[in-house]
């Protein structure tokens, strides 16, 4: 598999299976993956939450791992990258309102490279205006923001994925194993099972 670079955006109370697997499964792959947070620093922590689904009309939240970030934001550059991974939880909502989030994706949407999101990450590509006319998927909460940014909303198990060009998008943690292979497909792996 040829030598990638996969930047991870994300922040305090992202949910923590969505950091943590795509973090570990990319790097297992032999992807350099390179997590950042806007405001902080190589070393530094962010705060993580785990949501999980036990019959209630929403999803639940208790506290997550502590994650470590392997990178400066204030550093990274879309051309130093082949991919972006944007995950869910709570880092979307305030991540988006960074005028450098947006720009940093509207950069590698521009430059056709593949970009993935699981769950309310489609809040960063809603915000960054990179939705109009694509379809994705995402925690149904999350539909009408989609719709609202020019993009057709299009539900899916929780477990689902969707690909609409450069794009992949899962509705939550559950769809990891689906997300991953098509975002991998999408830089150039070859998956044989």
């Amino acid at each position: 598999m040829p030598a990638k670079k996969i930047l991870i955006l994300t922040g305090d109370f992202v949910e923590d299976y969505e950091i943590m697997v795509p973090f570990q499964a990319l790097l297992a792959l032999g992807y350099t993956v390179h997590a950042v947070c806007p405001g902080k620093k190589a070393g530094e922590k962010i705060r993580t939450a785990i949501h999980d689904f036990e019959g209630d009309q929403t999803y639940t939240e208790k506290p997550g791992h502590n994650f470590t970030l392997n990178a400066a934001f204030a550093k990274v550059k879309a051309t130093d990258y082949d991919g972006l991974f944007i995950p869910g939880g709570r880092a979307p909502e305030y991540i988006r309102l960074n005028p450098a989030v947006l720009e940093l994706v509207r950069q590698f949407d521009k430059a056709k490279k593949p970009i993935a999101a699981v769950c309310h990450g489609l809040q960063v590509l809603s915000a960054a205006g990179v939705l109009k006319g694509r379809s994705c998927t995402a925690y149904p909460a999350c539909g009408p923001e989609v719709e609202l940014a020019g993009g057709k909303f299009v539900e899916k198990a929780v477990d689902g994925v969707h690909v609409d060009g450069q794009y992949v998008s899962g509705p939550a943690w559950p769809a990891h194993p689906a997300v991953l292979a098509a975002f991998v497909r999408l830089l150039g792996a070859k998956i044989t099972i």
